[in-house]
């Protein structure tokens, strides 16, 4: 215990970076409280901040017990199928990406151009993705489906990057000096090892693309969005709080389940 001490009272005081680290924060936050104007806050926005929290307070729930086709549920159920879907196309394409990405498997400039592709993939928002793709096959879920699948390419080929590089090539190596053929290696040696790593990314996005698809139907591509923005616009703060409600009692339950799946496939079960 005395050597420790010893140890701690002989370690150096950096008082004066903490000191200088200390005074850049505070100067950023009181910078930051310029940027704050509650001037413009009069009698109407007061007003209107009332009425928000009185209609998302007291949602409207003949909208969630609803079953026609412009119902909540039905809504969501829609948001599901588009970021399901979405996820499995962009699994899929992004998994020959990933091999060709990965610098211990291809020729460096194939890798290296691979990978700028992948960034520029990752770059541009879903927003965007989505407006591009309603201008070519019109307003809908088709349209959302594409834009989550493409959206979708950039990251889990980037995971699936990483968990290549981190095969265990001594498997491969044991497999051939027996003469095992290349697709032997490849069921036998390689799919077993990716297998739970890509299932495991794929849930993880879809648990995003979820967030994604409810947010693309914002610009007409299907989903609950362009519900949530018109309920907005028109003022009906009661319908907001409706499709909150199931929005968050959606992305809760597809949380858990995606947390307890992604938990058993580390466990090996």
């Amino acid at each position: 215990m005395n050597h420790i001490e010893k140890q701690l009272s002989a370690a150096p005081r950096n008082l004066l970076y903490v000191a200088v680290l200390s005074m850049m924060v505070a100067a950023l936050f009181v910078w930051s409280l310029t940027a704050v104007n509650v001037q413009n806050i009069g009698q109407g926005g007061l007003s209107i901040a009332k009425n928000i929290l009185y209609g998302l307070t007291h949602p409207n729930m003949d909208m969630l017990f609803n079953f026609s086709r412009q119902s909540i549920l039905y809504l969501l159920l829609e948001t599901i199928a588009i970021a399901f879907l979405g996820t499995i196309v962009g699994a899929i394409l992004a998994i020959p990406l990933a091999f060709l990405a990965a610098s211990n498997i291809m020729p460096k400039p194939v890798s290296w151009l691979t990978r700028l592709l992948l960034i520029v993939i990752r770059t541009v928002p879903a927003l965007v993705y989505g407006l591009m793709f309603i201008r070519v096959t019109g307003t809908g879920a088709f349209a959302g489906v594409l834009t989550v699948g493409l959206t979708s390419i950039g990251m889990l080929a980037k995971l699936y990057v990483d968990a290549i590089e981190e095969l265990d090539t001594r498997v491969l190596e044991s497999m051939t000096s027996v003469g095992c053929t290349t697709f032997e290696k490849i069921r036998f040696g390689i799919v077993p090892q990716l297998f739970s790593i890509f299932l495991s990314v794929i849930i993880y996005r879809f648990d995003m693309n979820m967030r994604e698809a409810s947010i693309l139907g914002l610009v007409g591509a299907g989903g609950i969005g362009a519900p949530l923005i018109f309920a907005m616009r028109g003022y009906k703060w009661d319908e907001v709080g409706a499709i909150l409600i199931g929005l968050v009692i959606l992305i809760l339950l597809i949380e858990l389940m995606s947390n307890y799946l992604r938990a058993k496939l580390v466990r090996g079960e």
